[in-house]
């Protein structure tokens, strides 16, 4: 007999179906229309997102070892300030695919987990690759999509090429399981290097090394999912290319994903005594939010600083592991002999804090690592001046726009992004955009966290704890929380009783003048943005208005 509960999550997953459509075909799903078909000679587009690479590690002077990303930056346009909305996967790929933000689109959360806030997009999230397909234009998707519990290639215009598609997550574990899990992966008394001792949960081990064959039981580069992906990937774009219209791959794989294994000969490019830490490691984070603190004492903390650099040298292992995909699939788009009239995109879903402040992975703390993305772009018949980096602020919502421009396709709904075609023609858009917003409201524990960041200033709002504000000029690794309150003064007024006074000023904390009209600036823009992309962060109830300045700031 069906559980009570099981029933009830049931009616859940079939009334989200229908709301969004999922399982009808692309053209009853998306009833409208590409204006007409694409003009001639529009031009291919493949795209290639390895999950969880910071943009940093594709720019020159990164301690990757890159060759085929360093020829290819040559040849194209490098956007150095390309940030994404949420520093998880669903947010910001269900972003990439539909040129909206996460409270316009729904998807805030991983949707591969029972505590998402949405399993799928809201009904009638447009994506990009239905209007391609609308206008002639042949799709293939390979890997990893995860941009709802029901969403496939199919529901954004794309065929499938891959039976690897990696979107699995912990969707009803039992206590059972998780006593599987715990015993499969606790052994306090023989701690491994890189292991996170973590009681009754399970241990974490952070890195490895993957022997290449031979009698210790390892893979081949070629057995691994990412390699065989790419594969997948290749096949499916030959396919296309030789269907005589214009088409679209995008491929998709683990990247540089936690945990951060990679194959020896990759491990084998660095060597841990020259790994540097990060500029940002000796942050202590004593004015940062406490569960900032809290991820880095429970766990990192654990790590030696030779882990912490046999860690950093697994990442870039992994990063460079990327690179040599990445050039497999620029060798095979030469074979096609249609390289010149193909857009080769490079872009991550968001980044990792590969120890920056001590950190690892990505999530909650608002840490630039986890948040700047790669955007590379190599157009043969449009680009000016190839070779180029443009330090314009760039969101992963404006891909959608730039891949319709650029094939002649006009969207059938109004997008949040803003194309990026001028800059690869070496145009300087009017209007551009100032700043950079982000939408986080966590993934299994709710953290409401709202970014607003300039190339001058940057600030945090917290739902959670007390705010940040940082100095980007002159502190650009974020070391110093400007906003962090006088806690002392504070205890000793509630101590003696004060309440406020009548010639004091209100919002806590007080800050310098400079400093608290750039607090006042920025909340206003954060404010404006909120109302513009329906973004729900605002309550006048005592306990949730905690933002210093409320939304009536942005009403003059």
């Amino acid at each position: 007999m069906i559980s009570r509960r099981s029933f009830l999550q049931s009616a859940v997953s079939a009334s989200v179906v229908a709301a969004t459509g999922v399982g009808a075909t692309a053209e009853e799903k998306s009833p409208e229309r590409a204006a007409a078909t694409a003009p001639a000679g529009s031009p291919n587009v493949l795209i290639f997102m390895p999950d969880q690479q910071c943009g940093s590690t594709v720019l020159p002077g990164s301690p990757v070892v890159k060759p085929h990303m360093d020829a290819f930056l040559k040849q194209s346009v490098a956007f150095n300030s390309a940030y994404c909305p949420a520093p998880h996967c669903c947010p910001s790929r269900t972003s990439f695919m539909s040129g909206l933000y996460p409270s316009e689109h729904g998807v805030y959360n991983n949707v591969s987990t029972d505590t998402a806030i949405h399993l799928n997009p809201y009904a009638e999230t447009p994506f990009w690759g239905l209007w391609l397909r609308a206008a002639g234009y042949g799709l293939g998707y390979a890997g990893k999509l995860h941009v709802g519990r029901n969403i496939t290639p199919e529901s954004c215009g794309f065929d499938n090429l891959s039976a690897l598609e990696q979107d699995r997550g912990l969707v009803g574990r039992s206590l059972q399981q998780w006593a599987k899990t715990r015993d499969e992966n606790t052994d306090a008394a023989t701690r491994k290097p890189g292991d996170m001792l973590r009681p009754d949960w399970g241990n974490n081990l952070l890195y490895r090394t993957i022997p290449e064959g031979g009698p210790e039981g390892g893979k081949r580069f070629e057995d691994l999912p990412d390699y065989k992906i790419m594969q997948a990937g290749i096949a499916g774009m030959k396919r296309l290319a030789g269907a005589g219209k214009p088409w679209c791959v995008m491929i998709s794989n683990s990247g540089a994903h936690d945990p951060y294994d990679a194959p020896k000969h990759f491990v084998d490019l660095y060597d841990p005594a020259k790994i540097e830490l990060p500029a940002s490691f000796e942050d202590t984070m004593d004015d940062k939010p406490r569960v900032y603190q809290r991820q880095r004492y429970e766990y990192w903390s654990q790590l030696s600083d030779d882990e912490t650099r046999d860690s950093l040298r697994h990442y870039y292992a992994k990063c460079s592991m990327q690179d040599e995909l990445f050039g497999q699939m620029l060798r095979a788009l030469e074979e096609t002999g249609q390289a010149d009239n193909t857009i080769v995109i490079y872009v991550s879903d968001h980044g990792d804090y590969h120890a920056a402040h001590g950190l690892w992975m990505k999530g909650v703390a608002a840490f630039k690592e986890a948040y700047h993305i790669p955007a590379v772009v190599r157009w043969p018949k449009q680009i000016h001046q190839p070779g180029r980096q443009v330090d314009a602020l760039v969101a992963q919502v404006d891909w959608s726009s730039t891949i319709l421009e650029a094939c002649g396709v006009e969207p059938a709904k109004k997008l949040s992004g803003m194309s990026l075609v001028p800059w690869l023609r070496g145009e300087t858009p009017a209007n551009w955009r100032s700043a950079i917003f982000s939408q986080m409201n966590g993934v299994e524990l709710y953290y409401t966290q709202r970014i607003v960041m300039t190339k001058e200033w940057k600030y945090v709002y917290n739902g959670f704890d007390y705010d940040e504000l940082y100095d980007l000029r002159n502190d650009p690794h974020e070391m110093r929380n400007l906003a962090f309150p006088d806690l002392t003064a504070k205890r000793a007024e509630v101590r003696a009783g004060k309440g406020l006074g009548r010639n004091q000023t209100v919002p806590w904390p007080p800050l310098p003048e400079h400093l608290a009209a750039v607090r006042k600036d920025l909340l206003m823009q954060m404010w404006k943005f909120a109302n513009e992309h329906h973004d729900i962060i605002s309550n006048p109830y005592g306990t949730v208005a905690l933002a210093p300045i409320g939304p009536g700031l942005a009403a003059d």
